[in-house]
């Protein structure tokens, strides 16, 4: 018996982890686990073995006590009894603390990696919710601890039962081995039916939350505006949508789960019909009679137990699939050797830029390279591609063609947790993180308060922070002290600046600045000029394209000048006067511009 246990146990492990050998991140990681599972199942079918012990016991009190009325033979079967219970207690005790460490495992192994995919995932504007991921993992890890992994591994044991009922009479078996494949059917069949319907409502369900999410963003915009209404709307069509499905799901297991109830109550009652006939024709004894009920109760058990956690089961299976899903088309670098710290030579070769998602191009044709120490800045009308530009040159989007290169390293290829750390960003939309300000500021890593103050008096808001609340401590984020838009732009400067990067990227950085504020960010331009960080910025004012190096013009996603800012800013006059052939001329050499005609719209006063 303990070989046969044996083999079925390597069996129900190897069943549970089929999926391993497809090379998933989430079946790798069960693979390596496989050793824990097998020896969970080996106790799961102790176990189950053990469950046979209260049915020897009645078979013996009702056929040898009560014939014999003999006082220690129910002492003895009674004592033994007790003891298979408290070995019972520990072996399950054993095996409960066995599948917490496993899915711990799994959480703290996969939890990190989940996170950081759909957190890059969300920042390429990919459908993704990562509330649901997380929940995901979640689901998993309690899929691993709970009932319905049990009532996987216990499935197989039914035949022991079946067997069992054999060395009784032939005619218990049999009807044990019919109730079981109509409830392997019963079961199939919920499955198959409600699955699909479970599966679309899970995801109208997604939909509706990331609905309302989004609109949570904008709270204030929809009740100033008088939008609520309609965004109450929109968010109620998706969740309708989630409330139609579930409704559907539940009625089609609802119809499943009245043939089962009605197996489930009649097939212990006809097998002791069946029993007491049996005894009546001296082919069993009345011992048995009890023991073939609880038979036919224990091989049907298992199929009740998946009626019962389908929904668990199948909700586990999606959130195997998304997780698996997540990671295999997240973008994670390998394990590379890690690069020099960059200088801030940048070089950008025949670039395109398709936001992730979108079939068609923004950006075509941009060329141009910037030596440590210069100062860009890249100017266009709106809906130019600046934003999109930006994006690129951080190495947030992949380029579709052409390259990116950072000290001759595509910045798209550089893991953004080595490279990251390095380099500056002042984005248009400025968000701050719970924490106080000099934990912003520092980028909620370690705060080396020498830094911190170093960066805050680069911009000039080192005596406006201390007149905070609580100075550097003063709390930030969606609860914390409020700042005007001028001072969340230039604390959203000195996170970038925290370090004394050597390139920085800012994206209008000066659009909430007032005169003072400007001319804060035009000297910390001039400083780390000096400390040799190369500086990209995207503006619409004269005054910060006057401490640049070059300038690079954009015109509906297209590369119309590049070159030394006052020469592109003498074209641009020029062609402003309608002097548009002088305008040519004066565009420097390294200028990409056969439409100069563009040039007046780039959104620079002159």
């Amino acid at each position: 018996m303990a070989t046969i246990d044996r083999k079925a146990a390597f069996a129900g492990a190897d069943a549970l982890l089929a999926r391993s050998s497809r090379q998933t991140p989430l079946g790798k990681l069960l693979g390596q686990c496989k050793q824990t599972f097998v020896f969970m199942v080996l106790l799961t079918y102790v176990l189950e073995a053990l469950s046979i012990a209260p049915m020897v016991y009645m078979l013996n009190v009702y056929d040898r006590v009560l014939t014999s009325r003999s006082g220690v033979t129910l002492v003895s079967l009674t004592t033994v009894m007790v003891g298979v219970y408290v070995f019972w207690m520990a072996v399950e005790w054993i095996r409960q603390r066995l599948m917490v460490r496993l899915s711990l495992r799994i959480d703290w192994d996969l939890g990190p990696d989940v996170f950081d995919a759909s957190f890059r995932r969300y920042a390429l504007r990919k459908n993704v919710d990562v509330h649901q991921m997380l929940g995901d993992l979640m689901n998993i890890r309690q899929f691993l601890t709970g009932a319905p992994v049990l009532a996987l591994i216990q499935a197989p044991f039914m035949v022991v039962f079946v067997v069992i009922g054999w060395l009784f009479h032939p005619y218990l078996a049999i009807f044990s081995a019919v109730a079981s494949v109509l409830m392997l059917v019963m079961t199939y069949l919920t499955l198959k039916i409600s699955g699909p319907i479970l599966r679309q409502a899970e995801q109208a369900k997604t939909d509706a939350n990331r609905v309302a999410s989004e609109s949570l963003r904008q709270a204030e915009t929809t009740l100033a505006m008088g939008m609520l209404g309609a965004v109450r709307d929109r968010w109620y069509g998706e969740h309708s949508q989630f409330l139609t499905k579930q409704v559907y799901a539940s009625e089609a297991s609802g119809l499943m789960g009245g043939f089962t109830g009605f197996l489930t109550k009649a097939m212990p009652s006809l097998q002791i019909a069946l029993g007491v006939y049996l005894a009546m024709e001296n082919l069993i004894t009345g011992g048995m009679v009890i023991v073939a009920s609880m038979l036919v109760s224990k091989s049907m058990g298992p199929m009740n137990s998946l009626l019962s956690n389908w929904r668990q089961i199948a909700t586990a299976r999606q959130a195997y699939d998304r997780i698996n899903a997540l990671l295999q088309d997240d973008e994670v670098l390998g394990d590379k050797m890690q690069l020099p710290v960059p200088q801030g030579s940048l070089a950008v070769a025949d670039l395109v830029g398709v936001p992730p998602g979108s079939p068609r191009p923004v950006l075509a044709g941009i060329n141009f390279t910037l030596a440590p120490g210069q100062v860009l800045a890249i100017v266009g009308p709106s809906a130019a591609g600046k934003s999109s530009l930006v994006k690129l040159l951080l190495g947030l989007w992949k380029p579709a063609a052409g390259s990116v290169r950072l000290d001759g390293v595509e910045l798209s290829d550089w893991s953004h947790d080595e490279v990251g750390p390095l380099l500056g960003y002042v984005p248009q939309e400025i968000e701050f993180f719970e924490g106080t300000v000099a934990e912003n500021i520092a980028r909620l890593g370690p705060v080396d308060s020498e830094k911190v103050v170093q960066a805050a008096q680069l911009i000039g808001m080192h005596a406006v922070i201390l007149g905070f609340p609580q100075g550097y401590d003063t709390p930030l984020g969606s609860t914390g002290f409020a700042l005007s838009g001028g001072q969340r732009q230039r604390i959203a400067i000195a996170r970038a600046v925290y370090g004394c990067p050597k390139y920085i990227v800012m994206d209008e950085p000066n659009s909430n600045l007032d005169d003072a504020g400007e001319g804060a960010l035009v000297k910390a331009i001039e400083q780390l000029k000096a400390m040799g960080s190369t500086v990209v910025i995207t503006t619409h004012r004269p005054r910060l394209v006057g401490v640049v190096d070059s300038m690079l013009v954009l015109q509906a996603g297209k590369q119309v000048a590049f070159g030394p800012a006052k020469g592109v800013l003498d074209a641009v006059r020029k062609v402003q006067a309608g002097n548009s052939g002088a305008a040519l001329a004066a565009v420097p050499s390294g200028a990409a511009a056969p439409a100069v005609q563009a040039v007046p719209a780039m959104g620079v006063a002159a």
